[in-house]
């Protein structure tokens, strides 16, 4: 991690400590920091993707069935800006469907796509039926500028599938609710509802239950753990009608090391 965020940690665990938590509870919880890209219209760092545009895809890709949300210029987000093994380079494309009678359902709510430098692409049409609600959303549109930041995780529980599944305190972490409190009494930390994406970290749920990227695992259904799975990215959509939504886009490890995109599962909540 860069000075600056070591910096962050070291703020807050004076802050937590100043809570009575722990030491070592404190410790323990700052052993679980990530880093992670923060892309929001409004910061002032380098330009390193765009919220919406045209889609630009190979010719040999399938037809999109969700609207682009963002393309992300990875050879523009520096290596250090999270713990991902992302590619050196290409483009990656994130797609959603953000329909709130889908949360909870089996069914991935997105996509992503991954174009290699080099790659020939061409402007496709994303069609859905003119009376679908998604299809007439007015997605966010402009620049996405880059902020590098730190994430603590933002779920209190973990689920044990049992038999029967009970859901349990993350047991490691006793003052899990203390620590977490700690964290949201720092400078610009909590949820931002920003109409940007978080690229790795831990994606933010404010029901603090279980870890998003977990949740996207179970829902897969695919043969790997979803104790395996990381958060690829989230989105604070920014909608009309879902300004309180949260998106995110979950990933395999082992996939995302295989660079095999199509097998990411996206997944939502929403405040009303």
């Amino acid at each position: 991690m860069t000075p600056e965020l070591l910096d962050k940690l070291s703020r807050f665990r004076e802050q937590a400590l100043a809570r009575d938590i722990p030491s070592a509870d404190v410790e323990r919880w700052i052993g679980t920091a990530r880093p992670c890209a923060i892309l929001n219209p409004r910061a002032d760092g380098p330009v390193v993707g765009r919220l919406g545009g045209p889609v630009m895809i190979p010719a040999d890709e399938p037809d999109p069935v969700c609207p682009l949300v963002a393309s992300i210029d990875l050879a523009a987000l520096p290596k250090y800006a999270t713990d991902l093994p992302l590619p050196p380079d290409g483009h990656l494309l994130l797609f959603a469907y953000p329909d709130v009678d889908l949360i909870g359902g089996s069914d991935s709510l997105g996509d992503a796509v991954y174009i290699p430098a080099g790659t020939a692409v061409e402007e496709r049409q994303v069609d859905l039926e003119p009376d679908n609600e998604v299809a007439q959303m007015n997605f966010p549109q402009g620049r996405l500028c880059l902020r590098t930041d730190v994430s603590l995780p933002y779920h209190q529980e973990i689920l044990d599938p049992g038999p029967p599944p009970v859901s349990k305190r993350l047991p490691d972490h006793p003052y899990v609710s203390e620590l977490q409190d700690a964290w949201e009494g720092m400078p610009g930390d909590g949820i931002d509802f920003h109409p940007g994406l978080q690229i790795g970290g831990y994606a933010e749920d404010e029901y603090r239950e279980e870890d998003p990227a977990v949740i996207a695992g179970r829902l897969a259904a695919t043969e790997i753990r979803p104790e395996d799975w990381v958060l690829l990215a989230q989105w604070y959509s920014g909608v009309d009608g879902l300004g309180m939504a949260c998106f995110w886009w979950a990933i395999a490890k082992q996939d995302l090391a295989a660079r095999r995109f199509d097998r990411v599962f996206a997944a939502m909540t929403n405040n009303p």
